[in-house]
Parts: C-alpha cells; sequence; structure tokens
C-alpha cells in the first residue's frame, strides 16, 4: 500500500541557486506522512487529546539528486514494518521517473509524558502484515 502526495517546489522552498534547501525534503515528508496518516481515518487532533502522539524515533535519509524551483514532485509513502509502538515508514520523493530522495523513518507512539504507546489499530495491522519486523 504505497500512499502517494504530490508537492510543487516553490521559490521559499529553494537556495539562492534555485535548488531544493536539504532540510525542505523532511517537511515534504512529514507533509506525506501525516496526510497518509488522515487517509487512514486517524484524528491525529483526537489521538493527542486522548494522550498519544507521533514522534520521530529516527530517520535515515539519502539525497539523491536535486530538486528545483518549480518541480512538480510525488512522496511515495509505504509502511516497511512495526512493533507494538513503533512504525517503520518508507519514502521518496520523486520527479518523473528519477527519485530525487528517499528516507526510511521510525515513528514512536507516545505519552505527553514522554513514555511508549501503543499504535492506533489502524497502525497495528502493518505489524501483522509485515511480521513486526521494522
Amino acid at each position: 500500500m504505497t500512499h502517494v502526495f504530490p508537492v510543487t517546489v516553490y521559490y521559499e522552498d529553494t537556495d539562492m541557486g534555485g535548488v531544493v534547501y536539504h532540510a525542505n525534503y523532511l517537511k515534504f515528508i512529514e507533509r506525506a506522512r501525516s496526510d497518509w496518516v488522515r487517509r487512514l481515518g486517524i484524528d491525529q487532533n483526537a489521538l493527542r487529546d486522548a494522550g498519544t502522539v507521533f514522534v520521530i524515533h529516527r530517520i535515515e535519509a539519502d539525497f539523491l539528486a536535486p530538486a528545483r524551483l518549480d518541480d512538480l514532485l510525488e512522496v511515495r509513502t509505504r509502511p516497511v514494518g512495526a512493533t507494538p509502538a513503533r512504525l517503520v515508514l518508507e519514502q521518496q520523493v520523486w520527479r518523473g521517473e528519477t527519485c530525487l530522495f528517499k528516507a526510511r523513518a521510525t515513528l514512536a507512539a507516545m505519552s505527553a509524558q514522554g513514555r511508549p504507546r501503543r499504535l492506533p489499530s489502524e497502525l497495528a495491522q502493518f505489524r501483522e502484515t509485515n511480521g513486526g519486523n521494522p
């Protein structure tokens, strides 16, 4: 199950050379993760009000090629594993047939006090289908 999220590169996303500033790829994939969770039917505001939030536990990123001003990009997100409290996602940023950026993000479900929480049931399904191996 791959979620596709469109991104247009705006001037504010670039450096003086018109190339996407490296930190903005993290913003692009964050937006895509939020949209993916929303489309799964998870209300993150309600989840937070009930005492659970998501945090990035680990992220590995590879910058493969530059994106530029006005490029039309796709962020592709897919779950690749989970434990009771963590979810691992593979995310890639594409321009047409070219992969520009790829990341492996491990999200943890936490309480407001910073203690691990179980993943919501909508995300626990990825543990079952992926054998629980992040």
